[in-house]
């Protein structure tokens, strides 16, 4: 063998350890991604109780039976007697039916398969988007853990995990686009808005985006704000489409109705808990706002950043401030808008090649059933926490003694009864039925203020459950109207007394109801002294 021959030899074998070596990394890198993906499903069954305990799954459910019972789509109100055939639309009909299904195969479990399933998923989508722009897989790996550390707060059995999944991959969409993407790429969004407007009303959201990136040209021009070399043709074509493409849902245009009166109303932003701005109580608030400033310092670290971003910065930055339910859209803008400022100049070759994305979802997988099995995500579980912060003894209470309604009950324990009791309730979780000031007097008669007593909806039921620590119920204790008839540690059940007892003294007509050992026990007391299963 001659001296070429074996430099030849040298170089292959030296090409073949550098190959083992970049596929050893590559697999490596993609084992650990595979982890990160797997991470939002470990806090989901972590955090089972947010899972069980979410009361308005209830009125989802039980609309998804509604429609399977009926095959129809309801267009007014079955499930309330305050608001009984008014004009109401099932906008997550879609969703309902997917949520009842698992919920018939799995029971509880089925919640947090959701749950779990659609959080790694949003991981997924957020990494790609981020990892599409920034080769480093460290910084791509931190950034995702930002937004979804931010994201965790949503990770709940709810429609809007569509919305935030949907709304990353949109965004992904369009900063491909705007990179320089052939325009076939806009392609993919009618369809996905045709889908997501079945799925939950934040549809919106997205199409409000789509809006902005297509206006960036014109406001370029008119305010001479900013470089733009987008074509605005192709934008305003698929943002027609996508406008368009939500009316194949059964109620129409009848969508963008709905979706106005949601957005229109204010009154939930200080009367429902989920719709209160942040509070910044938490580290996920302050790790938002650096978010934001970060994504504020790497755009305007030029002299003229791009119409699109600093707008769609600047809306989500009000949406996502204005409601911490909201507080996605930031998360997920932000890391976005970080990582296209600070990718390098010069294209890294080294990207994550097409089989990486097995062992990637093969590590996801194992983490995932090992979590689901290891930190026992069973059913019992989910009951006991549910039994903790829902009336489900009071409920199985009711059941036995049929006592008779209209039933009076609070804002947040509408749709789990709604569910779980099969009768028509005073209110729930469907804010957009009820409006502002339904909701305002639900939760003013049920915090005792001024006028509890003359309350209409109070006055005609006959039935009243709530939670034993709010102060209705302790004014209700006095009220020789109503007479105790259950008590937990949870809820308290009130029948309306006949009218020959309301005569009695207010004190002694409740001491009388009231069981004579400690109120609050794990198992309550009905009237007849027997202790509900």
């Amino acid at each position: 063998m001659g001296w070429l021959d074996r430099v030849e030899t040298a170089r292959k074998t030296r090409d073949v350890q550098n190959n083992a070596q970049g596929t050893l990394e590559q697999t490596a890198r993609a084992a650990v991604a595979g982890l990160l993906l797997a991470a939002p499903a470990l806090m989901c069954f972590r955090g089972l109780a947010s899972c069980a305990v979410d009361p308005d799954v209830g009125w989802q459910l039980q609309s998804g039976l509604w429609i399977l019972q009926h095959h129809a789509l309801p267009h007014s109100d079955p499930f309330s007697w305050t608001e009984a055939g008014r004009p109401w639309q099932d906008y997550s009909w879609l969703f309902d039916l997917i949520l009842l299904k698992l919920y018939t195969w799995f029971n509880l479990k089925g919640l947090v398969l959701y749950t779990a399933s659609m959080a790694v998923a949003i991981t997924w989508a957020v990494y790609r988007l981020i990892s599409r722009v920034q080769p480093d897989f460290i910084q791509s790996g931190i950034l995702t853990v930002a937004a979804l550390l931010c994201v965790a707060r949503d990770f709940t059995p709810r429609p809007w995990l569509f919305t935030i999944l949907l709304f990353a991959i949109e965004l992904d969409v369009l900063l491909r686009f705007r990179r320089g993407g052939r325009a076939g790429i806009l392609l993919w969004l009618p369809p996905i808005f045709a889908i997501w407007a079945n799925l939950h009303i934040q549809f919106v959201d997205g199409l409000l985006m789509l809006g902005v990136a297509a206006s960036e040209p014109l406001l370029a021009r008119w305010a001479r704000w900013g470089p733009s070399s987008q074509n605005a043709r192709p934008l305003w074509v698929t943002f027609a489409a996508c406008a368009a493409a939500p009316l194949l849902n059964p109620y129409g245009f009848g969508i963008y109705r709905d979706a106005w009166i949601m957005g229109s109303q204010t009154g939930v932003l200080n009367t429902v808990g989920e719709m209160h701005a942040l509070a910044f109580r938490s580290p996920g608030d302050y790790l938002l706002l650096f978010l934001a400033l970060g994504a504020a310092a790497v755009l305007f670290r030029r002299d003229c950043p791009a119409p699109f971003e600093v707008l769609l910065l600047a809306i989500s930055a009000i949406l996502s401030f204005r409601s911490q339910r909201d507080a996605w859209i930031l998360a997920i803008v932000a890391v976005a808008l970080i990582a296209e400022k600070l990718r390098p100049p010069i294209e890294d070759t080294d990207r994550t090649p097409a089989w990486a994305v097995f062992p990637m979802l093969a590590v996801t997988s194992a983490v995932f059933a090992i979590g689901f099995f290891g930190l026992q995500v069973t059913n019992a579980r989910l009951r006991a926490f549910q039994a903790k912060e829902l009336p489900v003894q009071a409920v199985e209470a009711v059941k036995q003694q049929n006592d008779p309604g209209p039933l009076f009950n609070d804002y947040n324990w509408g749709g789990y009864l709604i569910w779980r009791l099969g009768r028509p309730v005073t209110i729930d979780g469907r804010a957009g039925l009820y409006g502002d000031s339904s909701i305002a007097r639900s939760m003013e008669t049920w915090g005792g203020h001024p006028g509890w007593a003359t309350d209409p909806q109070l006055l005609a039921a006959r039935l009243v459950i709530g939670p034993v620590r709010a102060p209705l119920v302790q004014l209700l204790r006095l009220d020789a109207r109503f007479r105790l008839v259950y008590e937990d540690r949870v809820a308290a059940v009130f029948v309306r007394s006949a009218p020959r007892e309301q005569g009695a003294l207010q004190g002694a007509a409740i001491t009388a109801e009231r069981p004579q050992e400690p109120s609050g026990g794990r198992n309550g007391r009905n009237r007849y002294g027997k202790a509900p299963r």
